[in-house]
């Protein structure tokens, strides 16, 4: 079975090797008929600890690293800093 990937946004790169992302997905409520939106926060192994806050990265499943991280960053683009 493949790996589910997901498409999230850094939140947070305070602890070390660890980024926090937030993924967005999109549905339609089924009474009121609108389209809504839901956040959930993953917790993801970032080894060069290369992402921060701001970053828009891809994430992988994986076996479980430690109590939370269940997640790798596999690929992601930096935002443009301002020196």
């Amino acid at each position: 079975m493949p790996k589910r990937q997901l498409h999230g946004l850094v939140v947070s790169d305070k602890q070390d090797k660890t980024v926090v992302v937030a993924v967005e997905r999109r549905f339609t409520h089924p009474v009121l008929k609108k389209t809504v939106r839901r956040t959930t926060k993953f917790h993801a192994h970032d080894e060069t600890n290369e992402y921060a806050v701001g970053d828009m990265v891809w994430i992988e499943e994986h076996k479980p690293i430690s109590r939370l991280k269940r997640w790798t960053v596999i690929q992601g683009e930096k935002k443009k800093r301002v020196l």
